[in-house]
């Protein structure tokens, strides 16, 4: 049998930039197995040490979700398509009594009015309602714009990063001008005058076990911004516990998702990911890189189903994931189910409080600030120790891992060997000479350390904290991104 097998693009640099590959085989597992025969590099991203399909990945067939089934029993016909995805909406009961209109708010909203599917009745409801923004970034930049434009009544914003000039290629919330203000500031600066109707609420700290439930619990409804997996299954795990729907959406490269959960008996994040990638398995999109507008579809569509949610109308997202290629102009749908056994959703959940999220994700629950600069690991080196050996008269190999448009945005003057090619390009690195390999943040370059040591390199470092820290510790002219 025949079958196109979709590779998503968190995971096309490791399977050579292919989109789509054609194989033979007569079930999934069959086909799968083929597909990392030929792309080796793809084999750990998608099965763990015992040969399980891990996860945080899915397999569509046909759009049909696989998961819940044997998916080395799931057979195929001639011409069926295998998609891979891994981890990159009734009304509210919104009581409508004082949400009266004045006569500039019906002015403002009277291409809403108009509509049958809103008319007075709705929009008192959407000034009646509350929603809560994770994160005023990508996506919760187009969508504090447009939830105050269609006269949401109060927004809350959780935020606790400043502005910097990498920002505004895409959150477009935020002006030059804004560069090293809060975000949260200049997020409602911004929403206010759009629509000084909006009451702006925000929270100048990280979203955390200790405070999501209190913060989450005064709105109707949350829309996820977030762009950390920690985050993201703690956004999911509050809105669960406190029944309130939870709309999502996740952007990289040009890839962006979006669905509604915990809705109307749908499913959670956790039936669709059940399990977190391993830190660093997935890149993000400040490794990866993100078309500027693609925030702008996601968030747009987040929007559009929160406001659905409010007004209970039209068919939501609920069941459904849906995926949008900005590079093939393609959306696609994906059928999710609730699983009956996952954990805080199910049938019979076992988690019925919030619990440590970095820990649950596999990373470092408190990060103090020397950790952040310091060497953490015996293989790693911090930037200033890697100017001092560079200012030394020693021979040292500077390896650096990054892609070649990260290399031309800054670099320190490295030999450039992209991490998904190193296995191919070993003849190039000096097996006597002392390493230094490095990437934007250390993620990266940790993998190609952990590589190089497998293959009998002995005098191996990596750069703690990347290029980002040689600009932060070493030389601030250097560019950030």
């Amino acid at each position: 049998m025949s079958v196109k097998v979709m590779i998503p693009t968190a995971l096309r640099s490791y399977a050579d930039g292919h989109d789509t590959v054609e194989l033979e085989g007569g079930n999934v597992r069959e086909v799968l197995t083929k597909l990392t025969d030929q792309h080796p590099q793809l084999k750990a991203q998608l099965f763990s040490d015992t040969g399980d399909l891990r996860n945080f990945v899915n397999v569509f067939v046909n759009d049909e979700n696989i998961r819940d089934r044997e998916s080395s029993d799931t057979s195929l016909s001639d011409g069926d398509e295998v998609a891979i995805v891994p981890a990159v909406a009734g009304g509210l009961d919104v009581a409508v009594a004082g949400a009266e209109l004045s006569k500039e708010e019906l002015e403002r909203y009277a291409r809403h009015i108009i509509l049958p599917e809103v008319g007075l009745e709705g929009q008192k409801k959407l000034k009646a309602a509350s929603v809560l923004l994770i994160g005023a970034g990508g996506l919760g930049s187009p969508l504090g714009m447009y939830l105050s434009a269609a006269g949401i009544g109060r927004i809350g914003i959780v935020e606790f990063d400043v502005v910097d000039y990498s920002n505004l290629q895409r959150q477009i919330i935020h002006r030059t001008d804004d560069v090293g203000r809060p975000k949260h500031e200049s997020a409602k600066r911004t929403i206010e005058a759009i629509n000084p109707y909006c009451i702006v609420e925000t929270y100048n700290t990280p979203l955390t076990s200790d405070n999501a439930l209190d913060i989450v619990s005064k709105y109707d409804i949350v829309i996820d911004g977030t762009d950390n997996f920690p985050t993201r299954y703690l956004v999911n795990d509050a809105c669960v516990l406190l029944g309130k729907p939870n709309v999502y959406g996740s952007i990289f490269r040009f890839d962006g998702q979006a669905s509604v959960f915990n809705y109307q008996g749908g499913p959670c994040y956790r039936c669709l990911y059940p399990e977190p990638p391993e830190p660093g398995m997935v890149p993000s999109c400040a490794e990866g890189g993100v078309l500027g507008v693609l925030p702008g579809i996601i968030g747009v569509i987040q929007a559009i189903e929160g406001i659905k949610v409010i007004l209970g109308n039209g068919d939501s997202l609920v069941g459904r994931l849906l995926l949008f290629d900005a590079l093939g102009m393609k959306f696609r749908e994906m059928k999710i189910r609730r699983d009956k056994n996952c954990p805080i959703c199910g049938d019979n959940p076992t988690i019925k409080e919030l619990i440590d999220y970095k820990e649950f994700c596999g990373m470092p629950s408190e990060t103090s600030e020397a950790a952040k600069i310091e060497p953490q690991s015996p293989w790693d080196i911090s930037a200033r120790e890697v100017k001092d050996l560079l200012d030394s008269e020693s021979e040292i190999f500077v390896l650096d891992v990054r892609q070649p448009n990260e290399y031309e945005i800054c670099n320190l003057g490295g030999n450039l060997i992209p991490l998904a090619e190193l296995p191919g390009r070993l003849e190039e690195i000096p097996r006597d000479a002392d390493i230094i390999v490095h990437c934007k943040m250390g993620g990266r370059s940790a993998k190609a350390a952990h590589f190089l040591k497998d293959q009998g390199y002995d005098k191996v470092r990596n750069l703690h904290g990347g290029v980002g820290a040689w600009a932060e510790q070493v030389d601030p002219s250097m560019p950030k991104y």
